[in-house]
């Protein structure tokens, strides 16, 4: 009914079909002017300054799941090839003379024995070489764009699943499915930006992921972005950044509108207080704006871009996790800003090194609180917790450096 209202319809209009909003999408996503709407929302806020004074900004992101099926990497291999004969002129008839490894005038799986893994190494050795041939033998024929982007994928995806078969050094021909997952792998060939992430340990999902940056009292979004759902400049924080950038109109601002390319001061520690009255009206005061996030946001670099913006960030810091059931965190290390230093809760003092770590060696191995810090029996630099990883410059004497990761 308030939509009715707000765009003059009377109460007992019957209103239109949905399936006219998807097309309208279509149409604005597809145009020079993507983010049409968004600007006009802009614009109406800056002529009516509806947001003057209000200096509190909230930033969050979720997951929104791609409307594809999640592909294999067999499958996708099939798909690649089919598309590149779709796509680039006389690819079919090369398809027919450099491809012997599958029938690719038929779509999905091969039929062969799955529980066999000599089977399967066998065909992703001759999908893989296939694709490779197909690739060498179209990349100089000056294609167009969606033929160029067709044989980019096929390469892409013939090369972020497999590895060398063992005991072949990849030029014999021989392939196997990899033994890890490539950190930026494109699921589908349908949907090649949709990625894999995962809101939690157990809660995987496929697709993108949507940010938003909003006043928490108007409720007014001051910024949006779509993203692929991997990488880190697709990350909570590195978006959260580009926000802070575009509300102050410096470099960093982001207007992209592809998937691909989406589209100082004092930083306040959640923990060290609720935010009050005393905080909201301070940060309405001028141009210090108060950002507040999840503890997806907490990492040092962020944490420092908006410090020194002279904004203040309003953080939930992540949750300290102990290496030995009831033994120390890092609020129990002492980090020393002056001459920069951290001392652990037995009185050893360390010095930061440049790449910020801090060693503590063999000082470990025969300390009274080491059942406290690691169940480790040699107390080796790498599998005890003796080295300490700062994101951030320390905060002060007596206090942990904020953003500081793990002791690993």
């Amino acid at each position: 009914m308030r939509w009715k209202v707000a765009i003059g319809a009377s109460l007992d209009d019957a209103g239109f079909d949905p399936s006219s909003l998807v097309c309208w999408r279509n149409r604005i996503a597809k145009s020079g002017r993507p983010h049409r709407v968004n600007d006009a929302v802009k614009k109406i806020v800056e002529q009516t300054g509806v947001l003057t004074g209000r200096r509190c900004r909230a930033v969050d992101s979720t997951i929104l799941a791609d409307a594809v099926a999640t592909q294999d990497t067999v499958t996708q291999l099939v798909a690649a090839v089919r598309r590149v004969a779709r796509e680039a002129p006389g690819a079919a008839e090369q398809i027919a003379t450099v491809c012997t490894g599958h029938d690719y005038s038929k779509p999905g799986k091969p039929k062969i024995d799955w529980d066999d893994p000599q089977a399967k190494d066998a065909l992703v050795s001759a999908l893989v070489n296939d694709a490779n041939a197909l690739v060498e033998t179209l990349k100089d024929r000056g294609l167009d764009e969606r033929a160029a982007s067709a044989l980019a994928l096929l390469a892409l995806v013939a090369g972020q699943d497999v590895e060398p078969a063992e005991g072949s050094d990849g030029r014999d021909g021989r392939w196997r499915i990899a033994r890890k997952v490539a950190p930026d792998r494109v699921v589908s060939t349908v949907d090649p930006d949709a990625r894999h992430t995962r809101k939690s340990p157990e809660a995987r999902r496929d697709g993108y992921r949507a940010h938003v940056a909003a006043d928490p009292e108007t409720g007014i979004i001051t910024g949006e972005q779509l993203t692929k759902a991997a990488g880190q400049d697709n990350s909570d924080p590195a978006v959260a950044e580009q926000f802070r950038a575009a509300e102050a109109g410096g470099p960093g601002a982001s207007g992209s509108d592809s998937p691909d390319d989406p589209a100082g001061g004092q930083s306040l520690d959640a923990a060290g207080g609720q935010d009050s009255d005393g905080d909201r009206d301070h940060a309405r005061g001028g141009g210090q704006l108060a950002w507040y996030g999840d503890s997806a946001y907490g990492t040092g670099d962020l944490r420092d871009a908006i410090g020194k913006a002279g904004h203040q960030a309003v953080i939930k810091p992540k949750p300290l996790q102990p290496p030995v059931a009831g033994g120390f965190t890092l609020d129990d290390f002492t980090a020393g800003p002056q001459d920069r230093t951290v001392t652990c809760p037995n009185g050893v003092t360390r010095p930061i090194t440049p790449s910020r770590d801090v060693t503590f060696g063999a000082a470990c191995r025969r300390c009274p609180l080491r059942a406290r810090c690691t169940k480790s029996k040699t107390g080796g630099p790498l599998s005890c917790t003796n080295t300490m990883t700062c994101c951030a410059p320390p905060a002060r004497p007596g206090r942990r450096a904020p953003g500081c990761a793990r002791i690993t």
